[in-house]
């Protein structure tokens, strides 16, 4: 599977899903609205720690950007930094 969910896809996804995962808590486990809830909420967060929507493959969609990374700082790419140490003395 390749990675198609960005970090702000996945942190909003799991946050619903955990959202989902308290509304279906307060329904009360057993009715049938806490078990569309409850699988509403074991999707988004599998597909959070996953990384991959399904749905997003099907329609080719894709919200990852694998240049943005840590290693680089915020507003920065890796062009720039590597000009920055060229001209470095």
């Amino acid at each position: 599977m390749k990675r198609n969910l960005g970090a702000s896809d996945r942190l909003a996804r799991a946050v619903l899903g955990v959202g989902a995962l308290g509304w279906a808590a307060a329904l009360g486990w057993s009715s049938t609205a806490a078990i569309v809830l409850l699988a509403l909420a074991a999707l988004l967060v599998v597909t959070a720690a996953a990384g991959f929507c399904p749905l997003y493959r099907l329609l080719g969609l894709s919200t990852y950007h694998p240049e943005r990374t840590a290693a680089v700082p915020a507003g920065r790419t890796e062009r720039t930094e590597r000009a920055g140490q060229r001209t470095r003395h």
